[in-house]
C-alpha cells in the first residue's frame, strides 16, 4: 500500500489507481535470468553490450593479460590523444583548451594556430541568441529546474531556423557549433530569471565578450561585477573539457545516438541528450554528492576521524542517513573500477583552487571519504570489478569553491557535453542510415477480450 502521508500532492484516487498499476506492471526479476536479458545494456561482469562504433572517444579500464581482461588504471581518448596530454599541452601553454578540445571532437584532428583561433572566433560571433529571445523564452516562464528551461528554450530555438529539418552535415554543423556557442547563455540566463521572478533578487543580465573564452564568459555572464580570477578561470575551463565527452554508451550521448537515428532534426536530438543527463544516475550526481557533503559536514564532527567518517559511510551504506537510498554518491564508474583519469585530473587543480578560497579543510574531507568509501564498499558490497571516486565526486566541490550555484552544476555539464553530442550526432548521420530499434522480450500471457457488461 502506498502512503497518503508520502504523497500528499496527488488525490487518494490517483493513488488508488497508481496501486492497481504497480500490482500489474512488476516483472519477475528471475525471467530477466532465464531470457539473458542485459539489463541496463550490461553483461553480468559489468562490461556493456556492444551496441555501436565510434572513433570520438576511448574509455579504457581493463587491459588483457592472457585469456583475461585485467582492471587497469583508467584512461581516456578524444580522437585517439590521451586526455592527459591535452591537458598537459594546454596547460602547459598556459592557455584555455576547451575550443581546442571542442575542435578536435568535431573535425578529427587538433587545430594549428590559425584554425584554432578561426574556430574560436566562429563560436563567439554564434554566442547570440535571437532577437528578443531572452525576453520572450527565458524570462516569461523561469522555472527552478534550469535543465528544463534549457531543454524548452533549445526546442524553441526550432523555430527561429530557417533551415531547421535540414539534417544535411553542413547545416547539422552549424547547428550544433550555434548550440554549443549557446549553451553558457540558455543555463546562466535562465538562472538569472528564475532567482529574480522567484527569489526577488536584482536582475543583473551581462551580454558575452566575444574575447573571451567560454569558461571565462560564463564566469562573467553569472557575476553582477563581471570579474573572475584567472585561476577560476582556468579550473572552470578544465572541468569543461573533461565533461566534454566520454564515448557513445553514456546515457545522455547514447540517447543522442538513438534520437537521431530517427532522422529527426538536432534541435529534438539535443533536447532529449539534455533531459537524459539531468538524471541524478547521469549528470545530476554532482548535486547529489554536494548534498551528501552537506549532511556529512553536519553529522561528522572530526572531519579528520577516519573512524567515525567510516561509521558514517556504513550507515549511508545500510540506509540509514542521508537520502536512504543506500549509495555513496561519486563513487564507483558504469566503466572505470581502479581509477577515473578525470576524477585524478580535477582532484590536482581542485588541490590549488583550495588553497586560493581557503577550502583546505573541505578538500580534505573529500579525500578522507574517497580513501574510507572504497573499503567500505568493498566490504559491504558485492562487487565486479575495483570502486575509485568518479569526476562528480570533485566536480561539485570545485564549483562551490568558484562560488557557482547548485542549480547550475548539472548545466554546466550540459554545457560542456553539447561538443561531445555534437560530434556523435553527426558520426551517427553519416555512418548508420538505420534506425536503432533493440529487442523487447514480452512476457504477457494472452488474454481473451472481455465486454465491457461482463467486466468485474
Amino acid at each position: 500500500m502506498l502512503s497518503k502521508k508520502n504523497y500528499s500532492h496527488v488525490t487518494d484516487e490517483i493513488i488508488a489507481l497508481s496501486e492497481i498499476c504497480v500490482e500489474n506492471s512488476r516483472i519477475d526479476p528471475e525471467l530477466y535470468n532465464v531470457y539473458h536479458v542485459k539489463r541496463g545494456l550490461r553483461d553480468l561482469d559489468g562490461k556493456g553490450v556492444v551496441t555501436g562504433l565510434t572513433e570520438i572517444s576511448t574509455v579504457i579500464s581493463s587491459k588483457r593479460e592472457g585469456d583475461q581482461d585485467v582492471p587497469c588504471d583508467g584512461e581516456l581518448y578524444y580522437r585517439g590523444i590521451n586526455i592527459y596530454d591535452i591537458v598537459g599541452g594546454f596547460e602547459k601553454d598556459d592557455r584555455f583548451g576547451f575550443e581546442e578540445t571542442v575542435y578536435l571532437l568535431l573535425f578529427g584532428n587538433l587545430p594549428n594556430v590559425a584554425q584554432l583561433a578561426d574556430f574560436s572566433a566562429m563560436l563567439a560571433s554564434y554566442r547570440t541568441l535571437p532577437t528578443n529571445f531572452t525576453r520572450d523564452v527565458i524570462m516569461k516562464a523561469p522555472n527552478k529546474d534550469i535543465m528544463n528551461s534549457m531543454a524548452r528554450s533549445i526546442l524553441t530555438l526550432y523555430s527561429y531556423d530557417t533551415n531547421a529539418n535540414d539534417i544535411s552535415i553542413p547545416n547539422v554543423l552549424r547547428q550544433c557549433i550555434q548550440l554549443i556557442s549557446n549553451f553558457p547563455l540558455l543555463a546562466v540566463y535562465a538562472y538569472q530569471a528564475y532567482m529574480h521572478y522567484d527569489h526577488g533578487k536584482s536582475l543583473i543580465m551581462h551580454l558575452p565578450d566575444h574575447k573571451l573564452s567560454t569558461a571565462e564568459n560564463v564566469l562573467r555572464l553569472l557575476r553582477p561585477d563581471k570579474k573572475f580570477t584567472r585561476l577560476e578561470a582556468k579550473i572552470l575551463d578544465l572541468a569543461l573539457v573533461l565533461h566534454a565527452e566520454h564515448g557513445g554508451g553514456n546515457n545522455s550521448t547514447f540517447t543522442n545516438h538513438v534520437v537521431t537515428s530517427s532522422g529527426t532534426d538536432t534541435y529534438s536530438a539535443m533536447a532529449a541528450s539534455l533531459c537524459s543527463l539531468k538524471g541524478p544516475k547521469h549528470g545530476g550526481a554532482n548535486v547529489k554528492v554536494k548534498k551528501m557533503f552537506d549532511d556529512i559536514k553536519k553529522n561528522v564532527h572530526d572531519w579528520k576521524d577516519r573512524d567515525e567518517i567510516r561509521a558514517y559511510l556504513e550507515r549511508m551504506l545500510d540506509k540509514e542517513v542521508f537520502d536512504h537510498s543506500g549509495l555513496i554518491y561519486g563513487m564507483g564508474h558504469a566503466v572505470y573500477s581502479i581509477s577515473d583519469p578525470r576524477a585524478n585530473i580535477l582532484r590536482s587543480y581542485t588541490a590549488k583552487l583550495s588553497e586560493e578560497k581557503g577550502k583546505k579543510r573541505e578538500f580534505e574531507l573529500y579525500n578522507a571519504v574517497a580513501e574510507t568509501a572504497v573499503d567500505v564498499i568493498a566490504c559491504k558490497r558485492r562487487i565486479y570489478k575495483g570502486v575509485s571516486p568518479n569526476i562528480d565526486f570533485y566536480s561539485g566541490l570545485v564549483y562551490e569553491m568558484l562560488g557557482l550555484p547548485e542549480e547550475l552544476f548539472t548545466p554546466l555539464f550540459a554545457v560542456a557535453r553539447v561538443a561531445g553530442w555534437s560530434a556523435h550526432r553527426i558520426e551517427e548521420l553519416i555512418n548508420a542510415n538505420k534506425i536503432i530499434r533493440p529487442a523487447y522480450k514480452s512476457v504477457a500471457e494472452n488474454r481473451k477480450y472481455i465486454p465491457l457488461e461482463n467486466r468485474q
